[in-house]
């Protein structure tokens, strides 16, 4: 991962977010946490960033439903450019990845958190980190 990227991570488990922020600062990358949906939400209408990383099962707001509201909130304000969402969770049942992007998500990724394989979706979809 060469390009230094503005991620915005959304996970309520403090221990994940202290892992999935080590690793990618390694890479020079930029993290903004979010510990809920409602609060990705909110920093997403202030801020750019290149992709989301979306836990599903959270508090207050799960990744599902902000998801839907990140897509809504991009559509009304005409935002053709749409964020790359990856879904970052435990759910690995086989229809939790097509729930996952029935829901407007790009990706989906098991975790535990690996690295190499951000990587090759970010490859996978495009985003200059390879």
């Amino acid at each position: 991962m060469n390009e230094k990227l503005s991620i915005l991570l959304v996970e309520d488990n403090v221990l994940n977010q202290r892992i999935v922020t080590f690793s990618l600062k390694k890479y020079n990358h930029t993290v903004e946490i979010a510990n809920n949906g409602l609060e990705a939400l909110e920093v997403f209408k202030t801020q750019k960033f290149d992709v989301i990383l979306m836990d599903i099962m959270m508090p207050v707001m799960d990744g599902l439903e902000a998801t839907l509201k990140i897509r809504e909130y991009e559509d009304t304000n005409n935002i053709a450019d749409k964020t790359p969402i990856i879904a970052v969770t435990a759910n690995t049942m086989d229809n939790d990845r097509e729930k996952c992007l029935s829901y407007g998500m790009n990706e989906f990724m098991a975790k535990p958190f690996d690295v190499e394989k951000l990587a090759h979706i970010f490859s996978e979809l495009r985003i200059n980190a390879v």
